[in-house]
């Protein structure tokens, strides 16, 4: 495996050892070379070996560096979308803790039931689905869920979703849901 194949796959997204076995080995034997590599271009290596996952983010400034223009992209979650990723982060959690079984499958329907209770009723069941389904597509974009081949309802959480969604992300997005719940008590009592 060539250095250049492994970086243009960290470059593309996230790689993991499911997808790819070759680039996951040319990456394990040649992290050194690929951590000089990105580090000169204000990037580094996440790499997770248990969990089988590696990509690449934006290296913090040192003290007395100036600051490079940011190459990786950050995304303004949406509340749903946000929602949504922190309801599959705990579900992984219970997952791990109650199973043996290193995967965590769940159905669409399995996923809009933990959603109807967070999300406003609209009456329209339809709608609802809808939305829910629209999230999801954009989780699966971000690489955080993955549709298992052969199946239109069933997918795989991914673990990468615990190296984004940790104790600090889950932290402020319920500080964001109690201004969310204060902002709605006030309009509601106005």
């Amino acid at each position: 495996m060539t250095l250049s194949t492994v970086l243009i796959s960290l470059m593309k997204g996230v790689t993991t050892r499911d997808d790819d076995l070759d680039v996951w080995q040319g990456l394990i034997e040649l992290q050194a070379r690929v951590r000089d590599y990105v580090a000169v271009i204000g990037l580094e290596l996440m790499l997770d070996e248990a969990e089988g996952y590696a990509y690449l983010r934006q290296r913090l400034a040192l003290p007395n560096e100036p600051d490079l223009p940011k190459l990786v992209v950050r995304r303004q979650l949406g509340y749903s979308v946000s929602l949504l990723l922190a309801l599959l982060r705990k579900k992984l959690a219970e997952f791990d803790a109650g199973s043996g079984d290193s995967r965590l499958i769940l159905s669409t329907e399995q996923i809009a039931d933990m959603m109807r209770l967070f999300l406003a009723d609209t009456g329209n069941e339809a709608r609802l689905v809808d939305r829910i389904e629209s999230d999801l597509k954009k989780i699966v974009e971000m690489g955080f869920v993955r549709k298992l081949s052969g199946s239109e309802d069933r997918f795989e959480v991914r673990r990468i979703i615990k190296s984004f969604v940790d104790g600090q992300w889950l932290g402020d997005f319920e500080r964001r849901l109690a201004e969310y719940k204060e902002k709605a008590g006030a309009l509601e009592s106005a």
